[in-house]
């Protein structure tokens, strides 16, 4: 059983002075969610390809994890990530580097085990899989 989710994006003008917006219709979530090039590259209020990922990798990692740890008799009491997505202009515009980080509280394990376990998320998930031409970092900070 697969499953298949979509997202829009509408554009008008030029590259520098154009403007886009986003829409993420069956969740609603996006809704004309402004996009642009001071929004990507400067302070402009709205989203960019690289936040977008960012988030996605964020919460892909962290459900992959939960569901690995939870295998593995470890329920996590919490895990709280982040990504962070470098976008580097040398050679033409390309992800350059994606630095996961993660703190998690997980009772009764220790913290060789769960960097193991972790790593194997980081790996594993699907938008890592995804985005595997990314070289990919992870931090973890860990209690048990």
């Amino acid at each position: 059983m697969g499953i298949s989710r979509y997202a829009t994006a509408h554009w008008e003008g030029d590259l520098k002075s154009g403007k886009g917006r986003l829409d993420t219709p069956q969740s609603g979530l996006l809704e004309g969610t402004r996009y642009g090039f001071n929004s990507r590259f400067g302070d402009e209020k709205g989203t960019s390809p690289e936040e977008l990922i960012a988030a996605a990798h964020a919460g892909c990692f962290t459900m992959a994890l939960s569901a690995k740890l939870a295998e593995a008799g470890f329920p996590p009491t919490s895990l709280d990530s982040r990504a962070d997505v470098d976008l580097s202009m040398e050679g033409g515009p390309q992800l350059s580097q994606i630095r996961l980080k993660v703190k998690a509280v997980v009772p009764g394990l220790d913290e060789a085990r769960f960097r193991a376990v972790a790593e194997d998320a980081k790996q594993n998930c699907p938008v890592s899989k995804a985005l595997s031409a990314v070289p990919v970092s992870l931090e973890t900070e860990f209690s048990g």
